[in-house]
């Protein structure tokens, strides 16, 4: 009863998405799983630190990345501020947990010679999967979306006229985001053969699969791995290496970080902040080649 209440908080009040809903609600129950499993007879109020702590160290026993239990936890500690708010519990068990430390992993982006090679190098057929495809990838690179953001997209989203599109982000904030006159006539072209699928079902989506449904997440990860795989020998292919290359290309070529945290959808700049390490090699270069006394 309290989990649905909790659920139902995140979902009509904090706007948060269903997908992130349910990702709370799956860590929430794991920790209640394990209570059971341990026989606890406390329930999720008069439960104390020490149980979560014992929860934590069977994570990590199950070889579980910190991070995914950082995840969990804070999902935990949530639905604690949340019975804290509504007056069921009188202290919160994990006020004064400290997240476990995480190795922060360099993503590495595609470099433009990457990006330009798979757009304009290699061949895409000219049929309705090949030209989605390569849209998939036009619309990563020259927008920044994530892939949920882009696999939600409908037809209303595009506005041809003023050269925009509407991007439905993290908790349903919406941002307006410039579209490239060649993306744009991609667009119209991918319609065409769009609007002649033998059937359609998902009627008011952009991105279909060949059976006329929505695409999904696998299916899009797969078309950039596959495509990406040909011209790039770097270990990660992903939509979020586009997205990171996005960022990084911007910032390269000297666009300033609060116009780069607007595109990205970020709410702080410090979430932005993560790809500016790779602009630093560029930066040398500037560096060098102005500093008045670097050829000292």
């Amino acid at each position: 009863m309290l989990l649905k209440a909790f659920l139902d908080y995140l979902l009509l009040e904090k706007k948060y998405s269903e997908l992130t809903v349910n990702a709370y609600k799956k860590d929430v129950e794991s920790f209640l799983c394990f209570l059971k499993s341990e026989d606890q007879t406390n329930t999720i109020k008069e439960v104390n630190y020490a149980q979560i702590r014992t929860w934590i160290v069977a994570l990590v026993e199950q070889k579980i990345a910190n991070r995914s239990i950082n995840r969990k936890v804070s999902a935990l500690n949530s639905f604690y501020k949340f019975l804290l708010k509504i007056n069921e519990v009188e202290i919160n068990p994990l006020s004064k947990h400290k997240a476990l430390k995480i190795s922060k992993k360099i993503q590495i982006p595609f470099s433009e010679q990457e990006v330009n090679s798979v757009l304009d190098e290699i061949q895409h057929e000219n049929n309705f999967e090949g030209l989605r495809n390569k849209l998939i990838i036009e619309l990563f690179y020259s927008t920044g979306i994530r892939r949920i953001e882009l696999i939600n997209i409908k037809l209303k989203d595009i506005d041809f006229g003023n050269k925009t599109i509407k991007i439905l982000g993290k908790r349903n904030k919406e941002r307006v985001i410039p579209l490239l006159d060649m993306v744009l006539k991609s667009i119209k072209t991918y319609q065409e053969h769009r609007s002649k699928l033998a059937v359609i079902k998902d009627v008011n989506v952009l991105f279909l699969t060949k059976k006329g449904v929505k695409v999904y997440e696998t299916l899009v990860y797969r078309i950039i791995n596959q495509y990406f795989s040909i011209a790039s020998s770097k270990v990660k292919k992903s939509p979020h290496i586009l997205r990171h290359s996005f960022a990084t290309h911007l910032l390269n070529q000297g666009a300033e970080l609060n116009a780069v945290k607007e595109l990205l959808g970020h709410s702080s700049l410090a979430a932005t902040q993560v790809y500016t390490h790779n602009s630093i090699s560029e930066l040398k270069k500037v560096y060098k080649k102005a500093h008045p006394r670097s050829k000292k």
